[in-house]
Formats: structure tokens, C-alpha cells, sequence
């Protein structure tokens, strides 16, 4: 895992190097969430904000997912898991790589009143890791 700065405190956040161009691994990613069951629920095209008020920014969009069966359980357990739900995946251009970044499960649930064995945070985890990997393959 790749750890890097947050504000306020450091949050862990794994990278995946994925083939194609960002648009081709979003929409991969966005196949694999919606072939596994779950719903995206948004595509956040950061670089076409940037544009349309005449700025410029590296090629890059948010996907956000989830699943309720997944994601309920740790609302019951911690309202605030609310902030960090549902699951989310950017999809960004790093110096001509295309790569797929998003926060661990651990890191996201830190200091909140959530089971450290709660299954869900396991299913959440290994959902998170098959469908970037699904996204990063050609």
C-alpha cells in the first residue's frame, strides 16, 4: 500500500497501475461494479470541471460505488461511516500512467466506533481490490 498525505491525519491509500487511458479504466471499473451486483452511483469528471472554468488538470475522475448489503452494516455499527460511504475509486493520469487510487478499508473506518472483525470490512476490502484489478486489465 501506498501511504500518503490527508488532512487531518494520514490516511493509507492503495494504487493500482491500470492499462488504457483513464476514460477506458473508468469505464472498466464502472462494467465491474455493475457486473458484480452493486451500483455506481456517480462519475466525477474532474478534469472537465477543470476545463470548463478554463483550467487545467491532469486527466482524472472519481467513481463512486456501493452496495447496501456492505455498506448498512457500518452505518448500523457508526453513523459517521456516512462520511466515507459509499466506496470510492479515482481514476487518474500520473505522468502518462493511467492508475486507479482509493483509501483502505482500515484507514477509512479509523476512529469510528466500527468492529475491527466486522465482516463487511473484509468483503468491502477484497471488493475494493478484484474490481480495480478487473479495471486495471485491458
Amino acid at each position: 500500500a501506498l501511504a500518503m498525505a490527508a488532512t487531518p491525519t494520514m490516511a493509507e491509500y492503495v494504487r493500482v497501475d491500470a492499462a488504457g487511458s483513464v476514460t477506458e479504466a473508468a469505464d472498466r471499473l464502472v462494467a465491474a461494479v455493475e457486473g458484480a451486483g452493486a451500483t455506481v452511483f456517480a462519475r466525477v469528471p474532474h478534469s472537465k470541471g477543470a476545463m470548463s472554468v478554463n483550467m487545467e488538470l491532469q486527466d482524472a475522475e472519481l467513481i463512486i460505488f456501493g452496495n447496501p448489503q456492505l455498506g448498512t452494516p457500518a452505518l448500523q455499527q457508526d453513523i459517521r461511516a456516512g462520511l466515507v460511504l459509499p466506496l470510492r475509486v479515482l481514476v487518474h493520469d500520473e505522468g502518462g500512467q493511467t492508475v486507479l487510487t482509493y483509501e483502505s478499508v482500515d484507514a477509512m473506518f479509523e476512529g469510528m466506533e466500527i468492529a475491527p472483525d466486522a465482516a463487511f470490512r473484509g468483503k468491502m476490502a477484497g471488493a475494493l481490490a478484484n474490481l480495480t484489478a478487473a479495471a486495471a486489465a485491458e
